[in-house]
């Protein structure tokens, strides 16, 4: 193996398993990071709807004749409702970022150790336990955005109540 023996300590084991093992390893937070790029897309893109919902809300509340009818005190717990959202989407969002760049961190840390031959089993433990950790809470803060938004169909008639379905049916 010339090459191998050109550049010592960039493959710690030169049998062919050894390689496999190192790209497999290389490979995983790359894998990862891929992943929360989606997830990321997925958590901007909603943020972008519910932004659009505070816009149109503001815009009913500031053309309502009168600030203290029904509607208007709809249209307020709609907004704050969506301002519940919005922070569940930004923590989403933040955790997946530190998640991303510890997965970008372990990544780095692998190549450095393959490269230095040196120890980085904890920084690698770090940062990679750190990526899942991230992604995990961001995954979570997602489901409360998520609930927060299946409660407020709910809650403001969007959806039908099942007992009002069974109520039309029977009229």
């Amino acid at each position: 193996m010339p090459f191998v023996s050109a550049f010592p300590g960039l493959v710690p084991d030169a049998s062919v398993d050894g390689v496999a093992h190192l790209i497999q390893t290389a490979l995983t937070p790359v894998f990862m990071l891929s992943g929360i790029g989606t997830l990321l897309n997925m958590f901007n893109t909603r943020l972008a709807r519910v932004s659009d919902h505070i816009e149109t809300v503001r815009d009913k509340l500031e053309s309502a004749d009168d600030k203290n009818s029904t509607d208007s005190v709809l249209l307020l717990r709609r907004l704050t409702h969506l301002h519940y959202r919005t922070l569940l989407l930004d923590a989403s969002i933040l955790f997946a970022g530190v998640g991303g760049a510890s997965a970008c961190g372990s990544a780095f840390a692998l190549f450095m150790g393959s490269v230095r031959d040196a120890s980085i089993a904890w920084w690698l433990v770090l940062m990679f336990g750190n990526a899942l950790v991230c992604t995990v809470i961001a995954l979570a803060m997602f489901l409360g955005d998520s609930l927060v938004a299946w409660h407020g169909l709910r809650v403001t008639t969007f959806l039908p109540h099942k007992q009002d379905m069974l109520n039309n049916i029977v009229d």
